[in-house]
């Protein structure tokens, strides 16, 4: 699985993408928010990710966001024991996608593994066509 979040504007017009393979199957999730941010997208592309296996399932995700990573390995532990607060006592930004992620995470075998974004991966360049998608989606519906 490869996820990518796209934000025209921080905060803007944003897009989440995820492109799932699977043997010789192909699934692409697409969607968007007339007002958002790009970490916001970045969370939400793996939320939906995850959230649209039937089954509990063994996912290789690929991600190009440092904070969607750092977060889920090394930052969630604590914000959890501190009831959902950074180190400097401040509420978690985006914590109800956090909270989202740690669960859809909780139903699966996740391994993680961070791409360079726009550096010719081509799993990580589909999600991120699939995320600008999403932002033309929502542009068009504006109109």
């Amino acid at each position: 699985m490869w996820t990518d979040g796209a934000c025209k504007g921080n905060p803007g017009v944003g897009g989440w993408g995820v492109l799932m393979r699977s043997g010789g199957h192909t699934k692409e999730l697409f969607g968007g928010e007339a007002a958002t941010t790009n970490n916001r997208m970045e969370l939400t592309a793996v939320i939906e990710g995850l959230g649209a296996l039937k089954r509990r399932s063994t996912v290789l995700l690929h991600v190009d966001s440092t904070y969607v990573m750092q977060g889920i390995q090394s930052w969630i532990a604590g914000w959890k024991r501190n009831g959902w607060r950074t180190a400097s006592k401040q509420p978690v930004k985006n914590a109800e996608l956090w909270r989202a992620l740690d669960e859809a995470v909780a139903r699966h075998d996740v391994q993680w593994r961070w791409v360079k974004g726009h550096a010719g991966d081509p799993g990580n360049e589909a999600a991120d066509a699939l995320a600008n998608k999403g932002v033309d989606q929502v542009r068009a519906a504006a109109r």
